[in-house]
């Protein structure tokens, strides 16, 4: 067996709370979807403080096309949810003194809601792009899930903005669908496809205005009580989405610690002081990612090229020294092994 160092991230039961309301809002019994979906793994209830496992969410969004037989099951699910503050980081939205606030908090804390989420908010001229990027291992971007959430934090932010909120485009990273009539409506813009990040742009103007729910007071002790619940989920700090990042991006693209400190709204230098302030560094956690996938490929029996691509190895002689640094030995060597002991 392979050993696994990896400490699962996890996400609050907050949206399958508000999935159990839309499912049946749709005339689908939403037990009987959750048990389709997952054919037989237990979940747990979505309880108020309850934390689920985040890598099992791609079962419940890649099979329920299949089971409701709607095309754009997501888009739809989004308009019949009603949202409303159920976690301390929708109360802070409303709290915030405008728009820009209550995003700012909502990117400081969005692990509370999942530590798969790579969000950010960036001000460009007259637009303001919201990433809301959803990372998962070894699955792509979820079409339902991302259009789904897409409709939902569309009508989260015009409730904190106090009124209507014109986005000006959307960007999805999966493929287009065939039909796009439904994006139209419920999005008011033709979504763009096949982007390198799933992006809700608006009018930067609006992050300026005033709310109408705004509590200064409030917004200070639930950033407070946030700051606590972010600091208790040790399976969603540093380390484990570093970890994280590179077992998404290992063998795809280039795992730099640019590039990883970018994805996770940080720069080089504070990512490596974090890192180093905890007694690890980029290197080491990359070495450790690349040692736990070769042991796991080639314990699946995959073939020794096929395991150093995976590892993001472009020629076979520098993945051999790796190996042989890690493991004291080839991977040819460790099959063999493995072979004649049975295990």
């Amino acid at each position: 067996m392979v050993d696994n160092a990896f400490v699962a991230l996890t996400h609050s039961s907050t949206l399958r709370r508000l999935l159990y309301e839309a499912l049946a809002a749709l005339g689908l019994d939403p037990t009987d979807t959750y048990r389709r979906a997952y054919a037989g793994v237990p979940l747990a209830a979505p309880l108020l403080e309850a934390r689920e496992e985040h890598d099992n969410a791609p079962r419940f969004w890649q099979a329920l096309e299949g089971i409701s037989g709607d095309a754009d099951i997501g888009l739809h699910l989004g308009e019949v949810m009603q949202p409303r503050p159920m976690d301390v980081v929708s109360y802070l939205l409303l709290a915030a003194r405008d728009l820009r606030q209550g995003l700012q908090a909502f990117v400081r804390f969005q692990h509370i809601l999942s530590g798969g989420f790579v969000a950010r908010l960036q001000e460009r001229g007259d637009e303001a792009h919201l990433v809301i990027d959803l990372n998962y291992r070894e699955v792509g971007s979820l079409r339902q899930q991302m259009e789904c959430l897409a409709v939902l934090l569309s009508k989260m932010l015009a409730s904190a903005a106090g009124g209507e909120l014109p986005l000006l485009g959307v960007e999805f990273r999966h493929r287009a669908p065939r039909n796009l009539a439904e994006h139209r409506r419920l999005l008011s813009v033709e979504p763009r496809f096949s982007r390198p990040h799933d992006v809700l742009i608006l009018p930067r103007a609006l992050l300026s205005r005033p709310s109408r729910s705004a509590s200064p007071r409030l917004f200070e002790v639930l950033s407070e009580e946030a700051e606590k619940q972010l600091s208790g989920l040790v399976e969603n700090q540093l380390l484990a989405r570093v970890r994280y990042w590179l077992e998404v991006n290992l063998g795809g693209t280039t795992c730099s610690l640019e590039s990883c400190a970018r994805a996770l709204g940080s720069n080089r230098g504070a990512l490596q002081r974090s890192l180093s302030e905890q007694g690890s560094s980029f290197r080491a956690l990359h070495d450790e990612v690349r040692r736990l996938r070769a042991l796991r490929l080639l314990d699946q029996g995959l073939g020794v090229r096929e395991v150093a691509r995976a590892c993001g190895f472009a020629e076979l002689s520098p993945f051999y020294r790796a190996f042989r640094r890690w493991q004291g030995g080839t991977p040819r060597g460790l099959v063999a092994r493995h072979g004649s002991t049975g295990v």
